[in-house]
């Protein structure tokens, strides 16, 4: 039967925690960070490792993907940063949390700031990282202030500051404040908004943030539930976090599931061991659709994936133990809930947020309300997303207000294929794809509003 499996969320709803430090080293906090300042260097397969190498080295083989989106190897992003430049490495914690339908990392802020703290001092040590950020969405000023108030409490108990617990190593963390715009969440764009500019994310090449970061330094920048989860590798050793989950797909997954549930709400799992449709159909996850209704749509991972439609079949392959590829045919309900099985089947689990839209649903109106958010959102820098975005929105806005054309779906179209691969970050694919998958996959209720609007307009004028 599937179930909730709760690592990172184990106390945050439990009775009687508090966000508080004591109530936290009550519950082992911050027993990994003692255990990891007193980590030696070691030698494995003949190869010698300082205790910080050896760490790195854990966090990749534990299998750890980011959580904000993209799904990269925890491990092989820090592997990637320059350390022979001389320069000094910074951490980021990215908390913009910005994309619509996600509430994960908040619950964290909010019910377990000192989780995200250790994680983060943890991953710091283990980078050589002496100053460190949380970059945290405006809209956010209560997390904020839970946050400032838990560093306080960890200075006072020499978990941050000068010589961290007699260890020698230094670190400090400070919160900044974002103004309150998604493109903040795209690593680069977060970072000139850290220095004090506006949000323009960077080209890549050159500006990798693991070679040329915040103030052209070597940094990382990594999720909120990405940086709790090296805590628990750290608890659990490499091996035994690799076993949570399924192959390439490790550990656990806070899901934000809204919509057209009879129990929205968050929920953490084993990567891949429920498929969407227990999350969305299943008691101890969403309880089914409302009553008297059938599912419609389901958005997997935030708003910029691709929507699936109910009914549809997809060609899923497995790598089979003896190394040979198999291809089976599962449907939609069946997915299982996975960075690989949802990327295969042509969308994405992006930000863990699933969005379940039922028969009631004007697809038309969903679309222009995503689209106008991304037309506002959009930085501006690059010509087909500035222009773009807003084109995309205006034709929307004439099909869901009675003044469409049955053409406008194929105009939409041309103009969202002609947005994504042509802009320096993903927004360009944030807001296209969605036009895309819903025009592709509902075009006939695109066309039918538009015929039905020009055929009012005709008979009006007659």
């Amino acid at each position: 039967m599937p179930e909730e499996y709760r690592l990172i969320l184990k106390n945050a709803d439990a009775d009687g925690y508090t966000p508080d430090i004591k109530c936290y080293l009550k519950h082992g906090g911050y027993e990994a960070l003692a255990k990891v300042l007193k980590m030696r260097g070691r030698t494995v397969d003949d190869k010698k490792f300082t205790a910080q190498e050896y760490l790195r080295e854990e966090v990749k083989r534990s299998g750890l993907r980011g959580r904000g989106g993209a799904g990269f190897s925890c491990g092989l992003k820090w592997s990637f940063v320059d350390r022979r430049s001389g320069k000094p490495i910074y951490l980021i914690c990215n908390a913009d949390e910005s994309e619509p339908g996600t509430f994960k990392d908040r619950q964290i802020i909010h019910k377990d700031p000192h989780q995200l703290i250790e994680g983060m001092i943890i991953s710091c040590w283990a980078n050589d990282v002496n100053l460190a950020y949380i970059y945290i969405r405006g809209e956010f000023p209560e997390g904020a202030r839970i946050l400032e108030n838990a560093l306080a409490e960890a200075r006072k108990k020499n978990f941050l500051g000068k010589n961290i617990c007699d260890s020698g190593y230094d670190l400090e963390i400070h919160v900044h404040r974002g103004a309150g715009a998604y493109i903040c969440g795209e690593e680069t764009g977060l970072i000139e908004s850290l220095e004090g500019k506006r949000a323009y994310p960077r080209i890549k090449p050159p500006y990798f943030p693991a070679v040329l970061g915040l103030y052209m330094c070597p940094t990382i920048v990594n999720n909120v539930e990405t940086l709790c989860g090296v805590k628990h590798i750290v608890e659990m050793g490499a091996d035994k976090f690799a076993t949570l989950g399924t192959p390439n797909n490790t550990g656990t997954r806070i899901v934000s599931l809204s919509g057209h549930v009879k129990r929205p709400g968050y929920y953490e799992i084993e990567v891949g061991k429920a498929t969407l449709g227990e999350l969305i159909y299943h008691e101890n996850f969403g309880g089914g659709l409302r009553e008297g209704r059938t599912l419609k749509a389901i958005v997997p991972g935030g708003s910029s994936a691709k929507v699936f439609k109910a009914g549809e079949k997809f060609k899923l392959k497995k790598r089979l133990p003896d190394g040979k590829m198999e291809e089976n045919e599962v449907d939609l309900l069946d997915l299982p809930y996975d960075f690989d099985s949802l990327m295969s089947a042509g969308s994405m689990s992006g930000s863990g947020a699933i969005i379940v839209m039922d028969d009631s649903t004007d697809i038309v109106a969903a679309l222009a309300n995503l689209s106008e958010f991304y037309a506002h959102e959009s930085c501006g820098q690059c010509t087909p997303c500035r222009e773009g975005s807003l084109w995309m929105s205006k034709a929307l806005h004439r099909l869901s207000h009675g003044e469409g054309r049955k053409a406008d779906a194929d105009y939409l179209t041309g103009i969202a294929k002609n947005i994504q691969g042509r802009t320096i970050c993903a927004f360009g694919e944030a807001c296209s794809w969605p036009v895309l998958s819903f025009v592709g996959k509902f075009k006939d209720e695109f066309e039918a509003r538009g015929e039905a609007d020009e055929k009012a307009r005709d008979s009006g004028a007659a």
